[in-house]
């Protein structure tokens, strides 16, 4: 299926870009903090979860809080 506006970028192009820029600025960029911070919720989650280990939960919490900055 085609894309209607393919001239706007897909939500895996700008999540790229957000972590390029994230690894150029480091802590000066905006998003950084966020995104660190949902990684550390979700290694504590991860570890508390008898069913999740913490990396899944890291890698999970991560996750979760590029895709809520991306997606403003």
């Amino acid at each position: 299926m085609a894309r209607q506006h393919p001239e706007e970028p897909t939500l895996i192009e700008l999540s790229i870009e957000e972590v390029k820029a994230m690894g150029k600025q480091g802590m000066n960029h905006p998003s950084t903090r966020p995104v660190l911070t949902g990684g550390a919720v979700g290694a504590v989650i991860g570890a508390v979860l008898p069913v999740v280990s913490w990396p899944v939960g890291l890698f999970a919490g991560a996750a979760i809080a590029l895709y809520s900055r991306v997606k403003r």
